[in-house]
């Protein structure tokens, strides 16, 4: 799985290489399928549940699941979150960050950084004993306390030789509830976040999400292993 996660993180990190005004999303797509298949892995995404593209690119009010495009060209205050997952040898691993297109706007600075802080937040209470919930909490708490929403129609889930396993993990609930942690448990943690309400809508194509007010999102992810006293972020560098 580490292996799998690493070249996941090391895609995130050539597309931030490479992230301008007027690339295309297509272009960015192609540049994590090559790099994946160059380590000897595949494209977790392609073809998945007829998933088109290796690599989701989801702009601005886009929530997920945004499918790349030759005709989609970034713009100055875009922002963009890209998600990729990866397999090699048996095991998947999964990442998501979102980043800004040049400057951006005060907001989308501070949705930005709440989104990020959720899952670090999200990431710390992922030791054993704790419960599922714990994180699920936790990302909600700080979320809202900085004055934006969660998704609820899309979750973290865990990870391991299929791409998405039980158990779901939320971004939202009670401390205290649902299945205990225990060492060895690898965990997809992804807070998906609105600046406007957590409703959210499928567009035509079947997969690209919006809010439906339409408010920025932003999007982070790592895979975790879970330890006694922390977590292993597999998915960073």
């Amino acid at each position: 799985m580490a292996e799998a996660c690493r070249i996941a993180a090391e895609v995130l990190e050539g597309i931030k290489r490479n992230i301008a005004p007027e690339i295309t999303t297509k272009e960015l797509d192609e540049f994590a399928e090559s790099f994946i298949i160059s380590k000897g892995a595949r494209p977790a995404f392609k073809g998945y549940k007829g998933y088109p593209a290796s690599l989701c690119t989801s702009i601005n009010e886009q929530v997920v699941h945004g499918i790349p495009s030759a005709l989609t060209r970034l713009k100055e205050g875009d922002i963009i979150s890209f998600d990729i997952g990866v397999y090699y040898k048996g095991f998947y691993g999964d990442a998501a960050v979102t980043l800004p297109v040049g400057e951006i706007g005060v907001e989308a600075q501070k949705l930005i950084s709440a989104t990020e802080k959720a899952l670090q937040l999200g990431m710390a209470n992922a030791v054993e004993g704790n419960r599922l919930s714990d994180i699920s909490a936790v990302i909600q708490d700080h979320v809202e306390s900085a004055g934006f929403s969660v998704v609820r129609s899309f979750v973290g889930h865990g990870i391991g030789r299929s791409l998405h396993e039980e158990p779901q993990v939320p971004n939202f609930g009670k401390r205290g509830e649902g299945p205990r942690l225990m060492e060895g448990m690898t965990l997809a943690i992804e807070p998906m976040v609105n600046a406007g309400t957590w409703e959210v809508m499928v567009l035509e194509d079947g997969w690209t999400a919006v809010t439906k007010d339409g408010s920025l999102s932003a999007h982070f992810e790592h895979t975790v292993a879970v330890t006694k006293n922390s977590c292993i972020i597999l998915t960073k560098l």
